[in-house]
């Protein structure tokens, strides 16, 4: 059996991670579709995302992952406004898929 506190703390941290991304997002998806930024926005401030809205956030992270573990020898440099691990984009694919989103 796993442990309920880990699983919360899990869940807390998945939170962190998605809180301190849409925003990053939001402004990045401003930029190319405002319509689909505004909408999401809405959303977002209602507690939820639209099923449109969760596929371009978890499409996003996973393309914005800046921290890949390589050296600059060894892989790619992914340039954005917010550092972003594997371990952030299975929070947030982790989160969406907890408010019941399919990724």
């Amino acid at each position: 059996m796993s442990d309920p506190n880990a699983q919360e703390d899990q869940r807390a941290s998945g939170r962190r991670t998605v809180d301190r991304l849409v925003p990053v997002w939001l402004r990045e998806t401003e930029q190319h579709d405002p319509d689909a930024a505004r909408r999401a926005r809405e959303s977002w401030r209602e507690g939820e995302l639209s099923p449109e809205a969760a596929q371009d956030l978890a499409m996003w992270v996973t393309a914005r992952i800046t921290d890949t573990g390589f050296n600059e020898d060894e892989g790619p440099d992914v340039a954005g406004p917010a550092r972003i691990t594997p371990a952030d984009k299975e929070d947030v694919h982790q989160w969406l898929a907890e408010q019941g989103h399919r990724i």
